[in-house]
């Protein structure tokens, strides 16, 4: 499997919450990094650890991610994301935009450097065409590059 078809396998089970699936593409001793000041912006460690972690964050917030875009090499790879999801108490699935760089080892991603800023509303960066360059759009929840699971 090539980094970006285990980037998405792992997305596609964030996605549908399934840990097998997550854990499935995770390194043993993975640790995934997040941006503060973000609400739980600790890293998380171990594939088991984040797996269930994601399962809590998907059933909790609604949440799909899309891959939009991706520059890979053998064992690194970084890719522009749309987390779509719905706020605590909220009707409507806002946007989040976010980069991430992935390190892989033995076949698994082995680190994830997450970089966004999650609030309560969409947020993109201003002006720039999303639609036009493939990327996931509000009521498009896919891109190009993915069409997550679920």
């Amino acid at each position: 499997m090539n980094p970006l078809e285990l980037i998405t396998r792992y997305y596609d089970g964030c996605s549908t919450g399934d840990v097998e699936a997550m854990t499935a593409t995770l390194h043993p001793d993975v640790v995934h990094w997040f941006l503060a000041p973000n609400v739980g912006s600790a890293p998380v460690a171990g594939a088991e650890h984040l797996a269930r972690y994601w399962r809590k964050v998907q059933a909790r917030i609604d949440a799909r991610w899309v891959v939009d875009h991706a520059l890979v090499g053998s064992d690194e790879a970084v890719i522009e994301w749309t987390m779509f999801w719905r706020p605590p108490g909220g009707s409507e699935r806002v946007a989040t935009r976010g980069a991430e760089w992935f390190t892989i080892t033995d076949g698994l991603i082995r680190e994830i450097r997450s970089y966004y800023q999650q609030r309560e509303h969409t947020t993109e960066l201003d002006a720039f065409d999303y639609a036009a360059r493939g990327y996931s759009t509000a009521g498009a929840e896919h891109s190009t590059l993915h069409r997550p699971a679920g």
